[in-house]
């Protein structure tokens, strides 16, 4: 079977989205398909060094829900002609676009797409859309119907673009590389000196609460002088004001690490007690909190719908109240007074990881294009059924 994975978002940056259609490729390929993908790109020479990527468009920053995307916006793509004769070119059995509906790469494809199959991936989870709201009854009705078949990744995901269009969809969830981060490695030498390590890693957006677990981490702090809060994330003015913020409340033996790399983020994760994840909304999944319980972390998360479909609260993590600085602090002291605790939880988070390998993930995908490949014939073979049985009856007509 021969797939093309289509990215709306810059390849040349890692996130969520793009690490999610990597995977894939690498075990459709494994299984024996032949995988391109289509993605724009901000460093496209860099990026077209693996032959497996075409790269269409040039990716500009967009500030939305909270967040920074990259993603080209000329509207000159949805009418390229260029896509519609690499789609002739390629003749792909399966397009599987993710944001299929996220201007413009991504609807360009769409747009193009005649005999293929198409299956759209929903990863987005917000409180509304004023894009879908303005362009649904002027264009995006229109591809959205011409997806054969629709995923989301979480029923918050699956909520979220229902209330625009509703319609049937299957959900099939992020995968996590559990290799990566369930193997053995050492924890890092400075942070083995007996004290208890909280870990976030993520972006400091307003929207991940990090600001709450500074507050909570400073209460937590005055109640058990032997710990740590260990900060991930890269370097960006949000990072820069909880650095002169941690300063400024005279907060001790919290690390801001900077960037860390997806080769060593494994080693952090070993040097963790517990795993944070405090953000307050728009979360359709919890990837980070599967990537700590790989690593038989015990996890405190907000009690938002993406981390609750992941988190059974009081068996592999506990979940608290968003926005509560005193409710996260008591959670976390609860968790790192209690030894036997988070052993237990971090073994019943390694089970619970387990399901989400991107091998099992990649069967589900795979298996879902064959159920509507098969719905596909079925359907063109009662249409040519139908046509013979209605020429037979011309014939005796005659």
């Amino acid at each position: 079977m021969k797939i093309a994975l289509v990215s709306p978002y810059d390849y040349a940056y890692t996130g969520g989205v793009n690490i999610h259609i990597s995977r894939l490729q690498e075990n459709f390929t494994r299984m024996g398909h032949e995988v391109k993908i289509i993605a724009p790109s901000s460093k496209p020479q860099e990026t077209q060094k693996n032959g497996d990527v075409i790269v269409f468009g040039r990716p500009v920053p967009i500030h939305a829900s909270g967040s920074v995307v990259r993603s080209p916006v000329s509207p000159g793509l949805v009418f390229s002609s260029g896509i519609r004769d690499m789609l002739r070119r390629e003749r792909f059995d399966v397009i599987h676009i993710h944001e299929p509906l996220m201007p413009t790469l991504a609807t360009a494809v769409l747009h193009h797409a005649s005999q293929e199959l198409t299956v759209g991936t929903f990863h987005a989870s917000r409180s509304r859309s004023w894009g879908y709201s303005f362009w649904k009854p002027i264009c995006l009705n229109r591809w959205f119907n011409k997806l054969d078949g629709r995923i989301a990744v979480s029923s918050t995901a699956m909520e979220f673009v229902s209330r625009y269009f509703p319609s049937d969809y299957t959900i099939i969830p992020n995968g996590i590389d559990l290799p990566h981060f369930s193997r053995q490695v050492t924890p890092l030498e400075r942070f083995c000196d007996g004290k208890l390590n909280i870990l976030f890693v993520g972006r400091m957006e307003k929207r991940k609460g990090f600001k709450y677990l500074l507050g909570a981490y400073e209460k937590v702090k005055r109640e058990l002088p032997q710990c740590r809060l260990i900060v991930v994330g890269p370097q960006d003015r949000s990072y820069e004001k909880y650095q002169r913020l941690a300063v400024k409340r005279n907060l001790k033996d919290v690390v801001f690490t900077g960037y860390v790399s997806y080769e060593e983020l494994p080693r952090y994760y070993k040097s963790a007690d517990i795993f944070c994840s405090p953000a307050t909304c728009w979360e359709s999944f919890g990837l980070v909190l599967l990537e700590a319980m790989a690593a038989g972390k015990p996890t405190v998360a907000s009690d938002i719908a993406g981390y609750a479909a992941v988190v059974n609260d009081g068996v592999d993590g506990l979940l608290v109240k968003p926005r509560d600085e005193k409710a996260l602090a008591g959670t976390i002291l609860q968790l790192l007074q209690d030894g036997s605790l988070r052993e237990r939880m971090g073994e019943m988070g390694k089970i619970k990881a387990g399901d989400y390998s991107w091998e099992k993930v990649a069967q589900q995908v795979m298996d879902y294009y064959q159920e509507l490949l098969k719905g596909r014939s079925g359907v063109i073979s009662e249409e040519i059924s139908t046509a013979s049985q209605g020429s037979a009856f011309l014939g005796s007509a005659r």
